[in-house]
């Protein structure tokens, strides 16, 4: 019983370590973003609107693949979580996990499109106002 509850710990330490990156992409996103969108009000400038947009895009789907990974470990949580003691052998590949879960599919998921899309729609705003 001891073996499977340390592989549990392990596994959760790698999901939290997940939503952990995924919580700092989201602040980094917001800081770079709007500090880009603030230069583009005080040149005037649209050049930084569209290295914003670029930004925006790529803190999106790093934190989509993130968030993939978080849910491959989740699987592999529950597969351990029901296992017999004598069958915990430490393995934390995810391979057999993996299926149906797409980085892409995570990046258009409800949290992640209204946290993003409001910032992309922030955009659109001052991509109108310029």
């Amino acid at each position: 019983m001891e073996a499977k509850i340390k592989h549990l710990e392990f596994i959760q330490a790698t999901i939290n370590r997940m939503a952990g990156n995924s919580f700092l992409l989201k602040g980094w996103a917001v800081t770079l973003v709007g500090a880009l969108l603030a230069l583009s009000f005080k040149e005037t400038s649209f050049l930084y609107v569209v290295i914003s947009v670029a930004v925006l895009y790529s803190f999106w789907f790093l934190d989509g693949y993130y968030l993939s990974r978080e849910r491959i470990f989740i699987r592999l949580y529950d597969h351990v979580r029901v296992q017999s003691n004598a069958s915990i052998d430490f393995s934390m590949d995810t391979q057999l996990f993996s299926s149906g879960i797409s980085w892409i599919g995570c990046a258009l998921s409800r949290t992640i499109v209204l946290f993003y899309g409001g910032l992309l729609l922030a955009h659109l705003i001052i991509i109108i106002a310029l």
